[in-house]
C-alpha cells in the first residue's frame, strides 16, 4: 500500500482522495496540506488525513511514500524537484508544467533521485481509448486520415472570481487548460509528436475567463486533428479516430461507449448495411485507475506508463497552443 500526502484540497484535490477511498488497496491518502485548512478539516477528518502546515513537515516524514500535487500550475516543477530530493514519489495533476524548461529540469530532478513520477492524464487509462489506441496500432482502422475531439463542461459559468483557475497566467488559452490538454495528451499516444499547432479562443459565456477553443494539429506522421472545446455549456466529451477501414469514437462525458463503424470494403457496399460494433463499459473510475498506475510503478519499481518524452512534448505543444491563441498564427512544436 502506498501512503499519499495529497497537496492541495481544493475541488479536485477531493476528487482524487474520494476515487480511492475505502476502494483501493494499491494507495491511500494519510496526509495533507492546502492553503484553506478551514475548508478541508470536515473533509480530512472524515478520510482519516493529517493535515500539515509546512509542505517540509511532509517531505520529512518518512511514513509518506509519495505526493499528489493538485496546486496550481506554476508551482508544480518547484515541488516535484522538493519530492525528488526528499526521496518522495510525486503524482502531478497536469498540465505538467508551464514551460519546457522547467518540465525538463523537473524530470531530470526525478530521474537523479530514482523517484517514480506520474501525471494525472486518466483518459489514457479508460477502456473505451485503450480500444481506440491498439486499433490505430495494429492496423484495424488503416491508413489514418484524421482524428477529432470535442470536450465541453459547465464549470466556467460558475468558477469565482477569486479561483486561481481563472487566471490567465494559470491557465492559458481558456479552455485547452481545464481538460484540453488530456486530448492532446491521447492524440500524442495515439500518433507521436506533433508537428505544427493552431489554435482560437474567445470569451462567450463565462464570466471570468475565456471559454471556447478550437486546435488544429498536424502531427510529423501526417495525420491531421481538431479539438474544439468549451468551459461555459452542458459536459460532453467524445474522442473519434477517422481511418481507410472505418471508425472508432469514444463518446459519453465519461467515455463509456466504445463504437466502430466499418468502411465500405468496395464500391458496391451498401453503407447502412454496415452494423456498428459497441462496447459499452459502465462506471469505470478513470482517476483511481491512473492513481493506482501510479502507485503500481512505484511498487513495481517500473516507469509510469506516461514516459518522460511524451511528458515533454505534452508541454511543448501546449506552450505552442497558447503561443498560438496570443498571435492568431500556427506555431511549430519544439
Amino acid at each position: 500500500m502506498v501512503r499519499a500526502a495529497i497537496i492541495g484540497l481544493g475541488w479536485w484535490g477531493k476528487v482524487l482522495v474520494n476515487s480511492v477511498w475505502n476502494k483501493s488497496d494499491a494507495i491511500r491518502f494519510v496526509a495533507g496540506l492546502t492553503r484553506s485548512r478551514a475548508k478541508a478539516e470536515d473533509f480530512c477528518r472524515e478520510k482519516n488525513i493529517v493535515l500539515r502546515d509546512k509542505l517540509d513537515e511532509i517531505l520529512a516524514d518518512p511514513q509518506i511514500d509519495a505526493l499528489v500535487l493538485a496546486t496550481p500550475h506554476s508551482q508544480h516543477a518547484e515541488q516535484i524537484k522538493q519530492a525528488a530530493k526528499a526521496g518522495k514519489h510525486v503524482f502531478v495533476e497536469k498540465p505538467f508544467t508551464l514551460d519546457v524548461k522547467s518540465a525538463k529540469a523537473a524530470l531530470a530532478a526525478a530521474a537523479k533521485a530514482k523517484i517514480v513520477v506520474g501525471i494525472d492524464f486518466q483518459r489514457r487509462f479508460h477502456p473505451s481509448i485503450a480500444e481506440i489506441r491498439q486499433r490505430v496500432r495494429d492496423g484495424r482502422l488503416g491508413a489514418i486520415g484524421f482524428c477529432e475531439a470535442e470536450f465541453t463542461a459547465p464549470a466556467g459559468l460558475f468558477l469565482p472570481k477569486e479561483s486561481w483557475r481563472i487566471n490567465p497566467e494559470e491557465t492559458p488559452a481558456g479552455a485547452m487548460t481545464g481538460v484540453g490538454v488530456h486530448l492532446v495528451d491521447c492524440f500524442i499516444d495515439f500518433f507521436g509528436e506533433i508537428k505544427e499547432v493552431y489554435c482560437m479562443n474567445a470569451r462567450r459565456a463565462a464570466p471570468h475567463s475565456d471559454d471556447t477553443t478550437v486546435v488544429l494539429m498536424r502531427f510529423k506522421n501526417g495525420v491531421i486533428a481538431s479539438i474544439h472545446g468549451s468551459i461555459a455549456t452542458a459536459a460532453n466529451y467524445r474522442v473519434a479516430v477517422y481511418g481507410s477501414r472505418g471508425l472508432a469514437e469514444a463518446v459519453n462525458p465519461g467515455l463509456d461507449i466504445f463504437r466502430f463503424v466499418p468502411a465500405p470494403e468496395g464500391p458496391s457496399s451498401q453503407p447502412s448495411a454496415l452494423q456498428p460494433e459497441i462496447i459499452e463499459t459502465k462506471g469505470f473510475d478513470m482517476v483511481r485507475a491512473a492513481l493506482e498506475a501510479f502507485a503500481h510503478a512505484i511498487r513495481s519499481k517500473t516507469p509510469f506508463p506516461i514516459p518522460p518524452e511524451q511528458i515533454v512534448h505534452g508541454v511543448a505543444a501546449f506552450v505552442a497552443i497558447v503561443r498560438s491563441a496570443k498571435t492568431h498564427r500556427p506555431v511549430k512544436v519544439s
